[in-house]
């Protein structure tokens, strides 16, 4: 008999502005999100806190930044170099952004990292493995090869290739080729408003056809006709 296909759709940059932190919220409540990650070092953290704290039903993680924050790189060649210089201490930074995360109230159920510096790096993959297992954090985003040692990670991860072109077509795509099991898609919904427009980041307008991709009715049919179940980190 087949395992049943699992879809857990997460949306990153929870706490990025309150623009992104509205359009999460929105696709929680009337998408097929279940679970998004918080940016400690997010500039609307506070409200993503807040949304959080009213919304115990959405599944919250931590989305670990060692690029794009206060005092950090600025981009990925500038962490490259760090990390070759040893200037950056991965496992204390990491360490101090769980402990706000905590510290607000929240028990994360789910890690990964902005940039994906945990998928292109091993000593970020072995700094975060060492956080789930000292926290107690269940899940960690799989890699795009192999398994972390010590970590439970979905059986297949889908979005990377996707990131600031996922509409309703490709969406719907990517549900009619799931795999039994389970698999993480990510996702980056959000409303593009005034915060977001003048915010460092590429992705802007893409995030709201996003949200109205994760939003449309031909959407939740796929997933009923393809005998797709969703479910958060905190289901499984």
């Amino acid at each position: 008999m087949n395992a049943p296909t699992l879809l857990l759709v997460n949306a990153d940059d929870f706490g990025f502005t309150a623009d992104v932190n509205a359009g999460i919220l929105e696709a929680f409540q009337r998408g097929i999100v279940r679970s998004t990650t918080l940016m400690a070092r997010g500039a609307a953290f506070d409200d993503a806190v807040r949304l959080a704290r009213a919304h115990p039903d959405l599944d919250v993680g931590c989305h670990l930044m060692l690029v794009q924050g206060p005092g950090l790189p600025a981009e990925l060649p500038g962490l490259i170099l760090a990390l070759a210089r040893r200037r950056l201490r991965v496992y204390d930074e990491l360490a101090r952004q769980v402990g706000r995360v905590l510290d607000a109230g929240i028990c994360p159920t789910h890690l990964d990292t902005h940039k994906h510096t945990h998928l292109l790096w091993p000593p970020v993959l072995a700094a975060v493995c060492r956080l789930a297992r000292e926290f107690g954090i269940p899940w960690v985003r799989k890699p795009v090869l192999g398994r972390p040692r010590g970590c439970r990670t979905t059986d297949h991860f889908a979005g990377l290739r996707l990131t600031g072109r996922l509409d309703a077509a490709a969406l719907l795509r990517v549900i009619r080729r799931l795999r039994s099991g389970t698999t993480e898609l990510m996702c980056h919904p959000g409303h593009c408003g005034p915060e977001l427009l003048a915010a460092p980041t590429r992705l802007k307008a893409s995030r709201q056809r996003e949200l109205e991709a994760l939003c449309a009715p031909e959407v939740r049919e796929a997933l009923d006709e393809n005998q797709v179940q969703l479910v958060s980190f905190r289901d499984l």
